[in-house]
């Protein structure tokens, strides 16, 4: 078992991280800018270890700054949440070369599913369903013209580096393409220091379906159902659910065996999330995330497992702690993301929270780092609390989170905890029949309405 766990992360991720290390009896060291001093995170752990000021770019996202704090504080091993240098493989590579473990995949797969194009080549040739598309990067507004029209308009021009909904555009005809295709090389070249753009199909009303699953390096894997993140604005998720409302067991099984096979042939150590676009009862692979998801207490929840204790198991060298086999739904599960965020603008809202308390009881879990007298910084993402309820039933689990989101209290600050009432109000989303585009269309009727 490891040592001694850094967690190169903030906030609520830091947190979960923390309590893992604690169950398992590990030392946690968290680290932290000039402005996170007093955030949850460095309460909890061990010990910490400042890295740097305010800016991500100087501390969070500067690795020489971590490896130093490893030394520091003796960690032998690094955990890097999600977001900021989870997906970097020049991060691990650079963990790898000072004997310090990564908990996560190896550079080499962070690598590959980190460029757009070579995780599509790699997925179709593990039998992996893609979104068809041009096989590699377009290089021209020509080459990009007769691709489209190859495939018929409308059709997505897509950052190779990119995630997020950066570098993405959207052409519905020829006409548009040009502006488009120059506008989404300036984008990803912007975001991700690399131009390389490539061009898929366009779907019409798909759902944002994810699998999950975890390898353990040696050629073993297992897949852990999925997660429905279709609510989404502007391609950023706010509400997911587990299981779906729109596959069968035996769609989820094969798909499940799919994914799971890939991730095994790969040869994959870690946590894993591959995302489709799902639409008339198909699969189209969009991209894997190589590392833990917001999301995953939806799917803790479903199968009363610890992912990121299975983390840190693999990370040392273990063996899945489960089989496939073992693996059994029980019930259903909604996550909450609630940002520090004004409503209708959704602009970012931080600043000191005068109260705060979280929901109880039972089927309600609640992951945030925030507290009564907390300031919330200006510098990072606005996620400040993620609300998850398990229930019997899908409708067990929308009351349950009806009853939460009354109880939630964080003053002070603009919160986006309004909006998700009148989601789960919604007839869409009772019928689960919402998709990618739904909420935005809502969120404007909603708009109309006042």
């Amino acid at each position: 078992m490891l040592k001694k766990i850094l967690i190169a992360n903030r906030g609520e991720i830091a947190l979960r991280v923390i309590r893992a290390c604690h169950e398992l009896n590990i030392p946690s060291v968290a680290v932290h800018s000039t402005a996170d001093s007093d955030s949850m995170h460095v309460k909890m752990a061990n010990e910490s270890v400042c890295i740097g000021p305010p800016k991500a770019s100087e501390s969070y996202l500067t690795i020489p700054n971590i490896i130093a704090a490893c030394e520091i504080a003796g960690a032998d091993s690094v955990h890097p949440g999600y977001g900021f240098l989870s997906e970097n493989p020049t991060f691990a590579e650079i963990l790898d070369d000072h004997k310090i473990i990564f908990i996560g995949p190896s550079s080499k797969h962070i690598r590959l599913m980190g460029d757009k194009i070579t995780a599509k080549k790699t997925m179709t040739n593990l039998g992996v369903p893609c979104v068809p598309g041009s096989t590699g990067t377009v290089e021209t507004v020509t080459s990009a013209k007769e691709i489209a029209k190859e495939l018929g308009y409308p059709v997505l021009i897509k950052a190779s580096a990119g995630g997020g909904g950066r570098g993405m555009k959207l052409v519905i005809s020829s006409d548009e393409l040009p502006q488009a295709f120059h506008a989404a090389k300036k984008e990803s070249a912007a975001a991700f220091n690399n131009d390389s753009v490539y061009i898929e199909k366009y779907l019409l009303n798909p759902k944002h379906i994810e699998i999950q699953v975890f390898g353990d390096g040696l050629g073993n894997a297992v897949h852990l159902g999925e997660r429905d993140c279709s609510i989404q604005r502007r391609h950023q998720k706010i509400l997911e659910e587990a299981p779906s409302t729109v596959l069968t067991p035996k769609v989820r099984q094969h798909i499940g065996e799919i994914c799971a096979n890939a991730i095994a042939n790969l040869k994959y150590s870690g946590a894993g999330t591959i995302e489709f676009l799902y639409s008339n009862g198909e699969f189209y692979f969009i991209e894997m995330n190589t590392r833990i998801q917001v999301e995953h207490p939806i799917t803790e929840q479903i199968f009363g497992v610890d992912l990121v204790k299975e983390q840190i198991r693999v990370a040392s060298k273990e063996t899945l702690s489960f089989q496939q086999e073992q693996i059994n739904f029980r019930g259903h599960a909604i996550e909450c993301r609630i940002n520090a965020e004004k409503i209708p603008e959704f602009s970012a809202s931080p600043g000191l929270i005068t109260a705060y308390h979280a929901p109880g009881g039972l089927g309600v879990r609640v992951d945030s780092a925030i507290y009564a007298g907390y300031r919330v910084p200006p510098y990072y993402d606005s996620l400040i609390c993620k609300l998850i309820v398990h229930g019997e039933t899908r409708k067990d689990a929308i009351l349950k989170l009806r009853r939460a989101l009354k109880e939630l209290i964080v003053d002070g600050i603009d919160t986006t905890a309004e909006i998700f009432d009148k989601i789960l109000l919604s007839e869409e989303f009772e019928k689960g029949t919402y998709d990618i585009s739904w909420l935005e269309e809502f969120l404007t009727e909603q708009q109309k309405t006042k």
